[in-house]
């Protein structure tokens, strides 16, 4: 028996040691991919709970695949704090090759304990494009049409120094923000051991640097060509955690993704300035269609569904409200254009404002972040021809005269069938009608329908 319980004993024993990795005890690394991702709340809740689950699995490290445009300033915050505390080794690495950190993107590389760039690769850009314009509301205006059209039809446009700091000098409130970044941006870099001076550029100056330059210049640790490359190049590299230095073995661990759930897929989506703007556009004309067209449902129900997904939308985005407004000001006189005879003014007025509010809908001077020029235009047009269209249709089918039902006679040709003198019988619509007549009306003769009383007719002869 001692023998038997032995030899079972070292069997389990066995069986439980080759099925480690199989259960995910094996070392691993989690691996997360940011590809050309806007950081927004959405995307803050991701990497966030990678974080979480990194310290709940015991990976030996989480690795960030960043390639962004830049993103929301809170969002960019609150993503920042939590690397600060992780209790789990964070390595941002910029890639693939033709990747960027840009903007919100250079905050989250300097957090990491260990930053890596892959080759062909950029970061900087990290001023805080959410504070907004200089001078007054027309200029702001002015400056954003010109802005778009560069980043849409030429050579995308960035802001030099000077400009930058015309425009502060102008606004007390982006000043704060400014100096409230530079301390931040200056604090997170001390903290990871890098180049405090040039953090300090990339917000005020707006500067930005190759992969070669950043490695030489402190601003990241290491270049590696792909993932497998980084896993080796880390393996043994001292970290320090909240709770001490911990030594990272990564070259013989497994990579593990994270993605994204379907939920947080939908919403990355819908969180898309120029999809939250179709969307948005789509549940006006849904509403519209339903107002002028009553009983059909279906297009009520889809643009009332359109119309709520555009605000949970606008609620991760920089959106000008007084641009809604404009837009809401531009259907209208879309709509009173069919009404008032105004040659075709109430119809640009309403064209100019809806294109002037989708261009001032998204605060933000990050081309990534604000709604496209190829989407506005034809958008716009699109949605001015079907409201005209749509709204005229239904005006005209108000304004024809009734043809159905009992008031649907009145005035219909017909001939009689008998003598009226003065009752009788006519043919009136494909059918026959019992009618009188204040005259004598002969058999053959063309009557016309002067009113409907219950089923019978009075006639007039024609």
């Amino acid at each position: 028996m001692k023998r038997v319980c032995l030899t079972l004993f070292a069997t389990i024993l066995a069986g439980t040691a080759f099925s480690l990795p199989a259960l995910g005890w094996a070392a691993h690394v989690n691996v997360i991919e940011l590809d050309n991702q806007i950081i927004s709340p959405v995307t803050q809740q991701y990497l966030v709970k990678a974080v979480e689950r990194s310290e709940q699995d015991g990976a030996e490290c989480l690795v960030v695949l960043l390639d962004t445009p830049g993103g929301l300033l809170e969002s960019t915050r609150a993503i920042v704090k939590r690397l600060m505390n992780a209790r789990v080794p964070v390595v941002v690495y910029v890639a693939p090759s033709g990747a960027r950190a840009g903007s919100a993107g250079v905050f989250i590389t300097l957090a990491g304990h260990i930053a890596a760039m892959a080759p062909s690769t950029n970061i900087g850009a990290a001023h805080p494009v959410a504070v907004g314009e200089g001078g007054g509301p027309v200029k702001k205006l002015i400056k954003r049409i010109k802005r778009a059209a560069k980043d849409e039809f030429g050579k995308p446009s960035k802001p030099d120094e000077e400009e930058i700091v015309e425009e502060e000098s102008k606004d007390p409130m982006a000043d704060k923000i400014i100096n409230d970044t530079v301390a931040w941006v200056t604090t997170i870099a001390r903290t990871r051991h890098r180049n405090e001076a040039w953090a300090k550029k990339a917000v005020t100056e707006s500067v930005s640097v190759t992969e070669a330059e950043a490695v030489q210049e402190h601003i990241v640790d290491l270049i590696a060509k792909d993932l497998e490359d980084l896993l080796q190049k880390i393996d043994g590299w001292p970290v320090e955690l909240p709770d001490g230095t911990r030594t990272l073995a990564t070259a013989e661990a497994r990579p593990a993704t994270i993605v994204m759930s379907p939920r947080e897929q939908f919403l990355a989506v819908i969180t898309n300035p120029n999809i939250a703007y179709l969307l948005m556009l789509l549940g006006t004309l849904g509403l519209i269609f339903e107002f002028t067209h009553p009983g059909i449902g279906f297009p009520g129900i889809a643009g009332l569904i359109c119309l709520i997904l555009a605000l949970y939308a606008f609620q991760a985005l920089p959106i000008n409200y007084a641009a809604l407004a404009l837009m809401g000001i531009g259907v209208l006189l879309l709509i009173a254009e069919v009404q008032v005879v105004s040659h075709g003014l109430l119809a640009l007025g309403g064209v100019i404002a809806l294109t002037l509010g989708s261009l001032m809908l998204v605060g933000h001077a990050e081309p990534a972040l604000r709604i496209s020029l190829y989407v506005i235009l034809p958008t716009v047009a699109t949605l001015a021809a079907i409201v005209l269209f749509v709204v005229q249709r239904a005006l005209r089918s108000q304004t024809q005269p009734v043809t159905t039902g009992p008031q649907g006679l009145q005035g219909e040709l017909g001939t009689a069938s008998t003598n009226l003198d003065p009752d009788g019988m006519v043919f009136v619509h494909g059918e026959l009608w019992n009618a009188t007549s204040a005259a004598p009306i002969r058999q053959g003769e063309r009557v016309r329908v002067l009113s409907v009383q219950g089923l019978k007719l009075t006639v007039e002869k024609v």
